[in-house]
């Protein structure tokens, strides 16, 4: 139900332009006014450009095309003093770049044997604590740790047992950065699996399964105690899970919606307010909701064993941008309210979110 009212955000296309090329994905450049995007060009190579706003176009400043294609980027791990982008490729290469002299990688490394669908990044930019870390996830069925600091060799890899089946893994997130020791990543599968390992035990704290390819996992904070987790699905529901208190037998707390009447593809969680977050729909739109707790977080079964308790999500807005799936969507960390999306259009938008400090 999308909540009523004069005071409501409003969804603003404000720049657009068409390239001509596919866009995976997309991400503001941290305390500037450009972003980037990457793709693949129809010839096979991949895309890589810098653009900036003006006063009424988006303008290219860099232009780099790259032997592959490039499906996933982050800058999660890069020191703000050098904003490296991570990428990852078709061919299952993960590569930082320096973005003002980008005709070569400053660091590259033959990740895994096929696509690397998705990619995050921890440490960098003076959030969260711990070393800066890059995780990849592959269509190999591989999830993969990287510090970019150290050779090339993961620092830690969590693959299938060998009676598992080889599932395909379209997202990764990392969390719970809130000590130097403490490090989660959450793994999204083609079958509905979605797994917590802890990096510090090197095990799997929780699992579960959403009947749902997972195509998009945010924690709605990455240098805090785990508070909130949202995963986006393959059929137009999305789960927010409430990650603070684990049950031995019911796990985590989750309220599910039913969105977009499509694939969504991802979620973003704003910067400055963690209980808000767009969807990425596959019919060319864009959904925001807040997420509401409830009177009390825990309560107790007849053991008096605590469970968490799940709160709702109300719809605050929506909008139609296109008739193309939305890829990539960003939100920029300076200014609140003004984020960049993608579509498979062909299509970069800047969109401005208004009267969000109502929320």
């Amino acid at each position: 139900m999308m909540a009523s009212g004069l005071a409501n955000p409003q969804i603003i296309a404000h720049l657009e332009k068409s390239l001509d090329y596919t866009i995976f994905d997309v991400r503001w450049i941290p305390c500037s006014a450009r972003f980037v995007v990457v793709g693949s060009h129809a010839r096979g190579t991949g895309a890589l450009q810098v653009f900036e706003m003006g006063q009424k176009d988006l303008v290219c400043s860099k232009k780099y095309e790259k032997k592959d294609e490039i499906k996933c980027c982050t800058f999660g791990a890069t020191a703000l003093q050098d904003r490296h982008l991570a990428t990852g490729n078709f061919k299952g290469k993960m590569e930082t770049w320096d973005l003002e002299k980008g005709d070569m990688p400053v660091y590259s490394v033959k990740a895994h044997s096929e696509i690397i669908n998705c990619i995050d990044g921890v440490g960098g930019l003076g959030i969260g604590l711990g070393a800066p870390e890059i995780v990849t996830g592959s269509r190999d069925g591989t999830v993969k740790v990287w510090d970019v600091r150290q050779e090339n060799d993961p620092v830690a890899m969590m693959q299938p047992k060998e009676s598992e089946a080889k599932r395909d893994c379209w997202a990764v997130a990392f969390g719970n950065t809130y000590t130097e020791a403490e490090r989660v990543v959450a793994a999204g599968y083609d079958n509905g699996d979605i797994k917590l390992f802890d990096l510090r035990s090197m095990s799997v704290r929780w699992e579960t399964n959403i009947k749902n390819g997972v195509c998009g996992l945010q924690f709605d904070r990455k240098d805090i105690l785990m508070n909130k987790l949202v995963a986006t699905t393959l059929e137009g529901k999305f789960h927010t899970f409430d990650v603070r208190v684990e049950h031995p037998k019911r796990g985590y707390p989750s309220v599910i919606e039913k969105a977009h009447k499509s694939t969504i593809w991802g979620v973003r969680h704003l910067p400055q307010n963690r209980d808000v977050y767009m969807t990425l729909g596959g019919n060319g739109s864009l959904c925001l909701w807040k997420y509401n707790y409830p009177k009390e977080r825990t309560n107790q079964d007849a053991d008096g064993v605590e469970f968490g308790v799940a709160g709702t999500v109300e719809q605050i807005q929506n909008v139609i941008l296109g008739t193309q799936p939305i890829s990539g969507f960003d939100w920029s960390p300076d200014k609140e309210g003004l984020c960049v999306c993608s579509g498979f259009d062909q299509t970069v938008r800047v969109c401005i979110v208004t009267r969000l400090k109502s929320l």
